[in-house]
């Protein structure tokens, strides 16, 4: 295989070839070509062509492509997990990085879809009023960067990490330039291949770098490009400070390894569920991916008097792992991903080892090149001993350190200053609120584990979609992931201020106290397509009587006696007797919903409802239902119509004109177009 780079819409196949070599057989398995590339001018090419092409597109239309395309490599996946076994990853450990990647891909889209506006832009938050009569208000939004994204990946997670960067970067509108470790890059190149080969990505939106560095690509970022970087932190802090990207203020989110923890809960003892989970999940954070993981459990936190059990316990666990070529279905563990990596653990096992105790190895001797042993030391005194919480071997190792108070616990799980995960198996709610809080500051996220959870955990190790995943402090200061969260740290957010409708105009979003237009025909007659943002309709006015509120109260059963009891509601707060809340949107409903069958398929939800004055018998309603913003929504196979949402603001006042009611409310509607699963 020929690992080549893609530059300016073109393969590079000429430059130094260096071999890469299989982690399993210390065997050549490709070739790495390494161009003399232009990089200036491939970020050039990225903001010129493929930005332009990127913003054109809704943030939906954007995380459409995303999705198409994590399932056209779903369908590719047999081929990734054969070229997978090279970089000494068992069926399990390609399990979480070629599925796991495309899992994620699947997510980001889907969470962008969910939470985040079908525009080219996204409508954050609610607005926000700046004067008293409401002519001059604000409202957030986030628009696309005009730069490039640059993604620095590591070679532990060949696909997952190229993936889960590329999503959110290209849904938020910024193209990529994607530069693996060249440790596995032969595995993400094949993957990246098939997505240049998909044509699903607009041209310019991703290139692609084969080199063992960077190169002087830093030298050209300007204060709209960004650098994504996961890897150690020695070398993500040496790039976060190049001259160019401090100069510039270029954004550099950075990813790093570091020295997680997991704790035994001082009320767990061994003949619990919680101490087996813990046990397992200690072995598995060592031997999954041979504990090459970001994410994996360096210190193991036990009470004072409880590290013999957890020891023998861990051995047990251990000795049944078997390790060998990862082709072989009966592996546990492979090899490191080289050689060198396999010097680079033992050099910092030694340094470990002078000044903690060896407790237990795997005792198989044969092992040969990039395999190594499963490791367990202990630290008596991990208060006192700084290495502990410092110096990280990065394979299949861990540090058993005892505490004496919870107090102590959460000390030494803060010591290592900032890590991507820490965990704590505990069945005790007390115990984990004291330590969770007292960890959370410096730990990205923090699982706490029970029998409760046990069955449907993802794990200590398993990075989700939906949530953050980065660290403080030595874990990098970064996020990546978190949903919608991920797509957002790529664009910039922005404040508007002005007139109500002047912002309506810009957002493409209604924005209350703004102009609307009166719709000549009723909008639930009209299709998704005939619906625009700030299309209105102010209903017939209706009174309400006491005989309603009656009524209301004999059907629901609600007789509070605000609404019941016309001398104990003189005593309430509104000192007479007021219709129920619900009533009034019961009755709001029936002045504005149009009877006839039609393109508006059902309501789904209501959002954000307040009732900001009482309405009392004698009162008379009027609603205003006003187009808020608007949804296309894929058709599904079992789907009877195409259709999109409409999200409606609901505005009720009385006779005064004063508000009394306000809400937003969901609704399917038809859709004359019909947007294809498959492209």
């Amino acid at each position: 295989m020929k690992v080549s780079s893609y530059s300016q819409g073109n393969w590079i196949t000429t430059g130094n070839e260096s071999d890469l070599i299989s982690a399993v057989t210390g065997k050549t398995v490709g070739t790495l070509i390494e161009a003399d590339l232009d990089y200036k001018s491939m970020c050039e090419y990225a903001r010129t062509v493929g930005g332009p092409k990127l913003r054109k597109m809704s943030i939906h239309e954007r995380a459409f492509k995303i999705k198409y395309l994590a399932k056209y490599l779903l369908d590719r996946k047999k081929k990734y997990y054969e070229i997978s076994t090279h970089t000494g990853a068992t069926k399990r450990d390609s399990w979480i990085d070629i599925d796991g990647g495309i899992i994620t891909a699947f997510g980001i889209s889907s969470q962008a879809r969910q939470n985040l506006s079908d525009l080219p832009w996204h409508v954050e938050g609610k607005q926000v009023r700046l004067s008293r009569k409401g002519t001059f208000t604000g409202q957030h939004i986030c628009v696309p960067r005009h730069g490039v994204a640059v993604q620095i990946n590591a070679f532990n997670f060949p696909v997952w990490n190229m993936l889960e960067k590329l999503a959110p970067s290209f849904i938020s509108g910024m193209p990529s330039i994607i530069k693996p470790s060249p440790l596995g890059s032969y595995l993400a190149f094949e993957v990246f291949k098939d997505i240049i080969e998909s044509g699903i990505l607009p041209e310019g939106s991703v290139q692609f770098i084969a080199a063992d560095k960077p190169g002087d690509i830093f030298d050209y970022l300007t204060s709209q490009d960004s650098v994504d970087f996961t890897g150690s932190a020695e070398t993500g802090r040496k790039l976060k400070s190049h001259p160019n990207i401090v100069a510039n203020n270029v954004r550099f989110n950075m990813e790093a390894d570091s020295l997680n923890c997991s704790i035994l809960g001082p009320d767990v003892s061994s003949d619990m569920p919680e101490f087996d989970l813990f046990i397992k999940e200690v072995a598995n954070e060592m031997t999954v991916k041979t504990g090459q993981k970001c994410t994996a459990i360096r210190r193991v936190i036990v009470p004072m008097g409880k590290s013999d059990e957890v020891i023998e316990a861990l051995k047990e666990r251990l000795s049944e792992v078997v390790i060998g070529d990862p082709v072989d279905v009966n592996t546990k563990m492979g090899p490191l991903a080289s050689s060198l990596q396999a010097k680079r653990f033992e050099d910092k096992l030694q340094k470990l080892e002078e000044v903690t105790d060896s407790v237990y190895q795997y005792q198989n001797s044969d092992l040969k090149n990039a395999y190594t042993k499963a490791r367990i030391l202990q630290c008596h005194k991990p208060l006192e001993i700084d290495e502990v919480h410092t110096v990280e071997a990065f394979g299949p190792m861990t540090t058993i350190m005892p505490y004496s108070t919870i107090d102590e616990a959460i000390k030494i799980a803060n010591k290592a200053d900032g890590s991507l995960v820490g965990s704590l198996f505990t069945a005790d709610g007390e115990i984990a609120q004291k330590i969770t809080l007292g960890c959370a500051p410096y730990h990205g996220r923090f699982m706490i584990m029970n029998r409760d959870s046990a069955e449907e955990s993802t794990g200590h190790g398993s990075p989700i979609a939906s949530l953050v995943h980065g660290g403080p402090g030595r874990a990098g200061g970064g996020e990546e992931l978190g949903g919608a969260r991920a797509v957002l740290h790529h664009m910039q957010r922005v404040a508007l201020q002005g007139s109500p409708t002047t912002l309506m105009n810009i957002t493409g979003q209604h924005i209350s106290g703004a102009n609307t237009k009166e719709s000549d025909t009723h909008p639930f007659k009209k299709y998704f397509e005939e619906l625009e943002v700030g299309e209105s309709l102010t209903t017939e006015k209706r009174t309400i009587t006491n005989e309603d509120i009656t009524e209301f109260a004999d059907l629901t059963g609600d007789h509070f006696y605000a609404h019941a009891d016309d001398e104990s509601a003189k005593e309430s707060l509104f000192g007479e007797r007021v219709a129920h809340g619900y009533l009034v949107l019961s009755i709001t409903a029936g002045l504005f919903v149009h009877p006839d069958p039609g393109p508006v398929l059902l309501n789904y939800g209501l959002e954000d409802l307040r009732f900001t004055a009482p309405v009392a018998p004698g009162d008379t309603i009027q609603a205003k239902l006003i187009v808020k913003r608007k949804t296309v929504r894929q058709q599904r196979k079992d789907d009877e119509h195409p259709f999109g949402m409409v999200w409606w603001d609901v505005e009720v006042t009385n006779q005064e004109n004063d508000l009394v009611a306000e809400y937003t409310i969901l609704t399917l509607v038809k859709r004359k177009d019909r947007l294809d699963i498959d492209l």
